[in-house]
């Protein structure tokens, strides 16, 4: 076995100031940081908020094609969540409320530009192509 050189025996500075040492790995894990328990509860709601959709789409539950994609993308919404919390550990404390805030500004810009980009489209798509709209009437 070789030596650690004095690079690796070092200290690297991590003081976080927040007043704990084992950031969430102790076995007085409150779960902040990321513990064992909370990446295997994250991993089952992940895996279920995807078999249940898989299901549903694959057996025809919901024969109505726009009622299933309504469905699923509400499954894909709280993934998103779950993804969110038990692995990005985002909530409304971490970093001060800091990283809620840029997560709702992601958010509103996203919503933004999709609604942008659609009207945008759809009105390219009327004022560029009227013939499509009057042939519809023709015989």
């Amino acid at each position: 076995m070789s030596q650690p050189t004095a690079t690796q025996q070092q200290d690297h500075g991590h003081h976080d100031g927040h007043g704990h040492d084992d950031h969430g790995h102790g076995e007085h894990d409150d779960g902040a940081h990321g513990s064992y328990r909370s990446y295997t509860i994250g991993f089952i709601l992940s895996v279920v908020l995807t078999a249940i959709p898989f299901w549903l789409v694959m057996a025809k539950v919901i024969p109505n094609s726009g009622i299933a994609a309504f469905v699923v993308l509400a499954f894909a919404v709280v993934q998103i969540v779950v993804h969110m919390v038990y692995f990005l550990h985002m909530n409304t404390k971490s970093e001060g409320g800091w990283n809620m805030l840029a997560l709702i500004f992601t958010l509103v810009l996203v919503v933004i530009m999709l609604a942008g980009s659609l009207w945008v489209m759809h009105h390219l798509n009327t004022n560029m192509m009227p013939m499509m709209h009057d042939m519809r009437n023709m015989p």
